[in-house]
């Protein structure tokens, strides 16, 4: 065989994608996109996207480009109730909370765990821990740019 690149390789596991994403609301407000910049690569399985962006790209080769709508589920989950907690004020030693603010915690394991604050009533801070994106339908569109066996070092 020679070194060329096979065509009609498909997306699976095992294989490494570049691609161009645009990640949308529901409402067409771009939440992220590699259109402006240099394409996303990535290997299948490999935990960068969530299983439910990996899903529909199976089978795209190459060329191809695709409309995916992803619901919450498959997304970033629902929007969890239980995911919203009340802080005391003291609880924030160096950095003033200010409602629509991402603050950092430190989760139960060590690590690190994005809060946004919601609101700000006397001593009480009410922290959002869901991922901005729960709850939310999102459109995947994407242009495949290459497909290739993944390659581990």
């Amino acid at each position: 065989m020679s070194n060329q690149e096979s065509p009609g390789l498909r997306i699976d596991e095992g294989m490494e994608v570049t691609l161009h994403f645009t990640l949308s609301l529901e409402d067409g407000t771009v939440v992220d996109s590699t259109r402006d910049k240099a394409p996303a690569t990535f290997q299948v399985g490999d935990g960068n996207l969530p299983p439910g962006f990996e899903h529909p790209l199976k089978g795209l080769s190459s060329g191809e480009s695709g409309t995916f709508e992803i619901t919450p589920e498959h997304a970033f989950g629902q929007h969890n109730p239980q995911n919203i907690q009340l802080l005391k004020r003291d609880d924030f030693e160096s950095d003033e909370p200010e409602v629509g603010m991402v603050m950092s915690f430190a989760d139960a394991a060590g690590g690190e765990l994005p809060g946004v604050i919601k609101s700000i009533e006397g001593e009480q801070v009410e922290v959002d821990f869901n991922h901005p994106l729960a709850g939310r339908t999102l459109t995947f569109e994407v242009e495949v740019l290459d497909v290739k066996p993944a390659t581990t070092h």
